[in-house]
């Protein structure tokens, strides 16, 4: 019976209020007298509970002499209940989002491997859609399980592989440059992009960031599939590029990089 009353009391009822409308479930028509007794609680405090439940249309009052009262019934209220709680979400769910304009999604800092790689699971667990991926071989091996069942769900993979990346549920662009990423950066890099929304990247085994900010979120689609509109480029035509752009590019990053840059230095 505590545990009715404690619960009724979070939709709005005192402790009287709910301990008359539980004796009325018991006994009805009855008179204010006799809810007093039943609820066992003084009989002014019957009457204001009445007259406060009677104005919120959860009692009724009959025009008998004496007056009697009757409850409407649970599954009337509950019903009442829940139009409450979803106009209220409703409500909040329109309005929320406007009491700050320029509200940006926070940005969290993970920084161990073993946390990065749970981060990571995560993400991909999560994803309803598509997944835009970056990654080396050694730290895809930990997720592939549920890269898999990702794209058994649906989900579109998409995955820019260092170290030649072997996967037929995802489309797969290998980057030959691993090694110089490696040494320019000081680690493995990882970018993933789940449902447009939801991103994860840095050095994987120091420290990443995660975040939902819609703005990162572009950002980092566009970086993952410029670098495949590439790689596409150049899997198709190599002897071309290598003819115009040399051995690794390397008259491209001359023309591009600055002098003191690690990538050309390799």
């Amino acid at each position: 019976m505590d545990n009715l009353i404690e619960k009724l009391k979070e939709f709005g009822f005192n402790s009287y209020e709910a301990k008359v409308y539980i004796a009325l479930l018991k006994k009805y028509p009855a008179t204010g007298y006799e809810v007093a007794q039943n609820a066992n609680i003084p009989q002014s405090r019957a009457y204001d509970a009445l007259k406060s439940l009677c104005t919120e249309s959860i009692v009724i009052a009959t025009n008998d002499k004496p007056q009697k009262y009757n409850p409407v019934s649970p599954k009337e209220l509950t019903k009442r209940f829940k139009r409450k709680i979803n106009s209220t979400i409703d409500y909040l769910e329109k309005k929320l989002p406007k009491v700050k304009q320029d509200y940006n999604e926070p940005i969290h800092q993970i920084s161990d491997y073993d946390s990065n790689i749970e981060k990571l699971k995560e993400i991909i667990n999560n994803s309803k859609q598509t997944i835009y991926l970056e990654i080396w071989n050694e730290d895809f091996k930990q997720i592939e399980k549920e890269l898999t069942e990702a794209y058994d769900r649906g989900v579109d993979v998409k995955i820019v592989g260092y170290d030649n990346i072997n996967y037929i549920c995802a489309t797969v662009y290998n980057h030959d440059g691993a090694r110089d990423i490696e040494y320019a950066t000081g680690s493995r890099m990882v970018y993933i992009l789940s449902d447009n929304n939801e991103c994860l990247f840095g050095r994987i085994e120091l420290q990443v960031i995660w975040t939902q900010n819609c703005d990162i979120a572009y950002l980092l689609k566009e970086f993952i599939t410029h670098d495949m509109y590439l790689l596409d480029v150049y899997q198709r035509f190599p002897e071309q590029l290598k003819y115009f752009y040399g051995t690794g590019f390397k008259k491209l990053k001359d023309k591009i990089l600055d002098k003191k840059s690690v990538y050309n230095n390799r």
